[in-house]
């Protein structure tokens, strides 16, 4: 469904990506494991067009998107939940959801609603409070929520644990779960290497902006480099 190829990305003279290439299949998860600074967050936002490519390809359904617009890239279906959430603090639960199906004229986007409040019971129960007013872990639950609200052909999830408790970090991962069953396609950047290894299917991990190993996310949590360097030596 995706293909990142060769990619290279600067801020500045400042080379953040140097020749990242990966692939995403329909119907996967696949994971971008790697400790702060190596290059994560820049990957999904080169993917997402919120910053160019200097040099590579990125290809989606078949489709060059290589440094188009974030608005026209989120039309196709690549839609980003952003590190940090990023919610509308303002405005209630709801009017967060449904803001997520702007795009969309057609007919089911109250179902979808109510298919949110199934996946993420304390939204429902805060479906007129105030977004700004919700706890971290319900911020993130509203920001996934309202991203599936436009109905994604791919989900990319940017850091979903990033400051959470970890009670919450099991609800969101229980989520991306769910999502797996249903067969939803998921790009999983995350710095808790031990949860994105168990739920995806795939995974690439990135040092200094480079691809530096690959493999399935099973044999991936049994690699010794793997295990020393990301889950600690009790994994």
């Amino acid at each position: 469904m995706l293909s990142v190829n060769d990619i290279y990305t600067y801020y500045g003279a400042i080379a953040a990506l140097q020749g990242v290439t990966f692939e995403v299949p329909r119907g996967s998860v696949v994971a971008l494991v790697g400790a702060n600074g190596a290059g994560k967050s820049t990957t999904l936002n080169t993917i997402s067009g919120l910053v160019s490519p200097r040099k590579g390809t990125i290809t989606f359904e078949g489709r060059d998107v290589t440094g188009w617009r974030a608005d026209r890239v989120t039309a196709l279906g690549l839609v980003q939940v952003p590190e940090g959430r990023q919610i509308l603090a303002p405005l209630s639960v709801e009017e967060n959801l449904l803001l997520g199906a702007y795009t969309r004229r057609d007919s089911e986007i109250e179902q979808d609603l109510e298919n949110i409040y199934k996946l993420f019971p304390r939204l429902e129960e805060r479906r007129n409070q105030i977004a700004g007013s919700l706890s971290g872990g319900e911020q993130q639950m509203l920001a996934i929520g309202r991203a599936l609200m436009a109905r994604p052909k791919l989900l990319m999830l940017d850091e979903p644990s990033l400051g959470l408790a970890p009670l919450i970090v099991q609800e969101v991962f229980r989520v991306i779960g769910e999502l797996k069953e249903q067969g939803a396609t998921i790009l999983l950047v995350e710095q808790n290497a031990r949860k994105a290894l168990q739920v995806a299917d795939y995974a690439y991990v990135l040092e200094g902006g480079r691809i530096v190993q690959q493999g399935l996310a099973s044999e991936l949590r049994s690699d010794p480099r793997i295990v020393e360097a990301y889950l600690g030596r009790r994994a």
